[in-house]
């Protein structure tokens, strides 16, 4: 198992309210399920393991506490397949421009 030290770059997540602990007042498919947070962050303490509960502070300096989940975590979506019809749009719409035309 991996082992997070002290200024590692981790991401933790956190249950802020139960279900039952949600406002009366939010629809009923939001009362249902709890109000998590996930937060990204420096490592504050040594030696931590994922599960472990732990301090982060952000990049922005904030302290937060939470469970850990993942160590360097990174993005890895993308934005889909290329879609060849969208390729040309700004060629085309500089020369439209160029040319004066009218866009309807």
């Amino acid at each position: 198992m991996e082992c997070a030290k002290k200024g590692t770059w981790v991401r933790i997540h956190n249950v802020i309210l139960s279900p039952k602990e949600r406002a009366p007042q939010v629809p009923e498919d939001t009362k249902k399920v709890p109000l998590e947070m996930w937060s990204k962050g420096f490592l504050v303490d040594d030696g931590a393991n994922i599960g472990d509960m732990v301090t982060v502070e952000t990049y922005i300096g904030r302290q937060v506490t939470g469970r850990l989940i993942e160590i360097n975590p990174y993005f890895n979506h993308d934005f889909g397949k290329c879609i060849p019809e969208l390729l040309f749009i700004g060629r085309q719409l500089k020369a439209i421009l160029e040319a004066g035309e009218d866009i309807e």
